[in-house]
């Protein structure tokens, strides 16, 4: 495997930003005199084929492994593709970077499409993924914005918005569900859990002392992921101690709720991320 190409860099008087060609992959979004909020692993691979851990990979047009668990590569190929920077635009208060990805790896997915997707760095950081649908027939497809948010530590964060919904739960050994949401999500072990709710979601973090609230577009499913020691030790691009200072929580359309597109239509889905101190 060969190297990547040098990332992006994204400066404006509000933030700092950082996107690779390699799956137009956010790996930075630092709002100015704030810590960074995206966590990226120190052991994460920057090499072609494959993934960047950390950041906010794009899992498309399956998640994990797909519907059927057999498909490959795990979340799909747009995380591990080249992207074309095709427009820039900046305002006094943002710096905005629009990637295309048209057609591509047609032996994994046969079907003519076209990908865009538009990051915002400013105060908030805004992603979104349109998918348009250049085929004469109609396809199906998963898709995920999988952000990896930088905590203080993992144990002690607390997951609002999600209360009173249905989820199922990933983890090995555990009994999928759909299980019921009581109160606030917290954290005492391996969590990898699918939450169908589209509304905002904050995440409390007593040790830095910041709130992060996102808002979602035009989906309809939460994931929500980390984990913990034993599988951080099995991964070789996460180190051992490093799940306590992440969490997942993705923008997503998987399982019963992937997206079926007829041809000529486009699906757009988004987040916005922003901070504030905690009150």
């Amino acid at each position: 495997m060969t190297p990547l190409l040098p990332p992006r860099q994204f400066v404006c008087p509000t933030a700092t930003g950082t996107i690779y060609h390699h799956g137009a992959h956010v790996t930075d979004w630092t709002p100015t005199g704030e810590r960074p909020v995206l966590w990226l692993s120190e052991h994460a691979q920057f090499k072609s084929g494959s993934a960047i851990r950390g950041g906010v990979p794009i899992c498309w047009p399956w998640f994990g492994g797909g519907q059927r668990g057999t498909a490959s590569p795990l979340h799909g190929f747009a995380r591990l593709t080249n992207w074309y920077l095709v427009r820039t635009d900046e305002t006094a208060e943002s710096v905005t970077a629009t990637y295309l990805l048209v057609n591509a790896r047609r032996d994994k997915f046969d079907f003519s499409y076209r990908l865009t997707y538009v990051v915002s760095f400013g105060r908030e950081l805004t992603a979104t993924l349109t998918v348009r649908n250049t085929d004469v027939r109609r396809f199906t497809f998963e898709a995920a914005l999988h952000a990896y948010l930088a905590v203080g530590d993992i144990r002690q964060l607390t997951v609002t918005g999600l209360e009173d919904t249905e989820f199922l739960d990933r983890v090995a050994g555990h009994e999928i569900g759909p299980h019921h949401q009581t109160g606030d999500v917290t954290f005492e072990g391996e969590t990898d859990r699918i939450y169908h709710a589209t509304g905002e979601i904050g995440l409390a973090d007593p040790v830095i002392g910041r709130r992060l609230s996102l808002t979602r577009t035009g989906s309809e499913d939460a994931v929500v992921w980390n984990p913990w020691v034993a599988k951080a030790h099995a991964m070789t691009d996460f180190g051992d101690d490093e799940w306590t200072s992440m969490v997942c929580v993705e923008t997503a359309n998987v399982a019963e709720h992937a997206v079926t597109l007829h041809p000529g239509r486009e699906h757009v889905m988004g987040f916005t991320l922003r901070t504030a101190p905690l009150g």
